[in-house]
């Protein structure tokens, strides 16, 4: 399937590692003209010249912290300035630290809001105006399965992420009449840094070992497994592609089946 991304240019968040980098990958290899930021200089930068030397793709690099207006700015700008326009923009930041909600004070609080939440907001503003004036765009918006069910010691991750899903779906119906889609991605337990973070919490929490919070995660998913950064770059591609001009508004989980819910 020809998804015409080799016409395309994309704009991926949090893309030094994890998924982000899995995502930028996937759309380089699917011929897009790709720029990717991160907070940290050389880590974006070993990420773009790997991404690079594996796909064949140019690949351009920023250094910029999205949870400052102003880090916003520098990413979107440098972006234009590579590529000329951005089609795509894929918004993902690490995600907040876990713990319940006592151990969390109010500067945690302002700290998750800005990355998780103000830093979406910023970014679909910047490029918005330029997708609806060619009546093309994406936005695609990682987030997480706790927006369909929330996850025990993840209160900051289960509360702004549903914060931008809510974003995201009153956009998505605003910018639907100019050719521009608005999704979110919805990473279940996947095979990332993050979740190395997160097993070493609940074992530090209950005296156990890392390898059997991992156990306790697969014993809950269907599939039996922990899911693979490129399998959300693949639903990504799709997303941003051309083929997806009539999906809007919609979480698509990628999760193994752990989600219990029908919707």
């Amino acid at each position: 399937m020809d998804l015409g991304l080799n016409r395309r240019n994309a704009l991926v968040c949090g893309a030094s590692q994890g998924l982000g980098r899995a995502i930028a990958h996937t759309l380089a290899a699917e011929g897009a003209h790709i720029s990717i930021c991160s907070r940290s200089e050389d880590r974006i930068g070993r990420a773009r010249d790997e991404i690079s030397q594996a796909t064949g793709a140019e690949v351009h690099a920023v250094a910029a912290n999205l949870t400052e207006p102003e880090g916003v700015d520098h990413a979107v700008r440098t972006a234009r300035e590579a590529l000329g326009r951005i089609d795509i923009l894929v918004t993902n930041t690490g995600g907040p630290p876990p713990g319940p909600f006592e151990d969390h004070t109010a500067e945690d609080w302002r700290h998750a809001i800005e990355q998780n939440f103000e830093s979406v907001v910023n970014l679909a503003r910047a490029v918005l105006p330029e997708m609806k004036e060619r009546r093309w765009g994406r936005i695609l918006n990682v987030t997480s399965i706790t927006v369909k069910q929330p996850v025990e010691g993840l209160i900051l991750s289960n509360a702004i992420r549903a914060g931008v899903t809510g974003f995201a779906k009153t956009l998505s119906n605003e910018a639907a009449p100019f050719g521009v889609t608005v999704n979110c991605l919805l990473p279940g337990y996947t095979r990332t840094e993050r979740l190395v973070d997160l097993a070493d919490a609940i074992s530090r929490r209950t005296g156990g070992t890392t390898d059997e919070a991992y156990a306790a995660w697969e014993s809950e998913i269907p599939m039996g497994r922990l899911g693979e950064p490129e399998e959300l770059g693949a639903l990504a591609a799709f997303l941003a592609s051309e083929k997806a001009g009539y999906i809007t508004g919609q979480s698509v989980a990628v999760d193994g089946g752990w989600i219990r819910g029908l919707l």
